[in-house]
């Protein structure tokens, strides 16, 4: 009886781990579990030199083009994965979120991008959210950061929330608390959060994203800073498009500029500050502001980690042939 009762138990955890495993691996799928660097080997060879080539002729002509297309990935990643929800049109979508509203740009860098992917493999066999998956990691290169190895397979979602970009996204009046949890929330650690808030080494924001921050009292901002600033944006507004580099020493040059303006009380936004306020990530902003090559490297990592984040799972994919709509 003993040994019956052995053997019937050692079979219901027999049974029971099979169907844990059965449930991991069917919770894994879609995530970076089903991403592979030889992805488009055979179905696309040309894949990566065609995404190349578009991305340097966007970058060549304007390069606030490469900031913008990163933002996008950053953007999509964000909300329910990986899956270019971020690119499709539509009032409900995330275009349409305060976040992303009049603010976000790039659309038409990854709508030549595709066009280009199509050419050379047509029929729909490359998704949108490889395309801006690899478009990004061009960018960062194409503007002087590092490069890395971009696992691909992702597919694209059918639609997307408005709500859930106004939900998911942090702002720029973010705390360090709110960051690091919004960040731990996708599966990012604080470190994560402040190598890829380095992605504010290029680009430009919008005075109405730092007016409060130049104009206001209570502030952690150099004085001589903030007063450069607010001749372009007043306090009585009226100047909300007006746009400052979120790293004014070298705006348009991927490098660890934009920490050594944190250690200057140089932020332009108050979530960037943040990073460097007396809070937990100061050493570390210390150490990417003094060298380059140890920012570089996390970011790479981190980057790889968020363009894992996959969609829920049973939502709706497919593989679109033009970004901004499903087939």
């Amino acid at each position: 009886m003993a040994a019956a009762a052995v053997s019937a138990s050692s079979s219901r955890v027999l049974v029971l781990s099979f169907a844990l495993l059965a449930a991991a691996v069917s919770s894994l799928a879609g995530t970076a579990a089903a991403l592979s660097t030889g992805y488009y080997n055979k179905r696309c060879p040309s894949l990566q030199p065609a995404v190349r080539s578009a991305m340097a002729r966007a970058v060549s002509a304007d390069p606030n083009t490469g900031a913008a297309v990163l933002r996008l990935f950053f953007h999509d990643c964000f909300v329910n994965g990986c899956d270019a929800s971020v690119l499709l049109d539509g009032p409900a979508g995330e275009k349409a979120a305060a976040p992303n509203a009049n603010s976000l740009r790039g659309y038409e860098a990854i709508d030549s991008v595709k066009s280009q992917v199509e050419a050379a493999c047509p029929g729909g066999v490359v998704s949108c959210a490889d395309v801006l998956a690899l478009a990004a990691r061009d960018a960062v290169s194409l503007l002087g950061g590092p490069s890395w190895t971009v696992r691909l397979g992702r597919r694209d979602a059918r639609a997307a929330s408005r709500d859930a970009a106004n939900a998911n996204l942090p702002g720029p009046g973010s705390g360090l608390q709110a960051l690091v949890a919004a960040f731990a929330a996708k599966g990012l650690s604080p470190r994560d959060m402040t190598a890829l808030s380095g992605a504010h080494t290029v680009g430009r924001a919008r005075c109405a994203t730092f007016r409060g921050r130049v104009n206001g009292g209570g502030e952690a901002i150099n004085a001589t800073y903030a007063a450069g600033l607010r001749g372009a944006c007043p306090a009585g507004g009226g100047a909300d498009g007006a746009l400052a580099p979120l790293d004014a020493e070298t705006p348009d040059a991927f490098d660890n500029g934009y920490f050594r303006a944190l250690v200057q009380r140089r932020g332009l936004l108050h979530s960037d500050q943040e990073l460097y306020n007396g809070g937990s990530q100061d050493a570390l902003v210390r150490k990417y502001a003094s060298n380059g090559a140890a920012f570089a490297g996390d970011f790479a990592r981190a980057m790889v980690r968020m363009g894992n984040l996959a969609p829920a799972p049973g939502t709706p994919l497919e593989v679109r042939v033009n970004c901004r709509r499903p087939n």
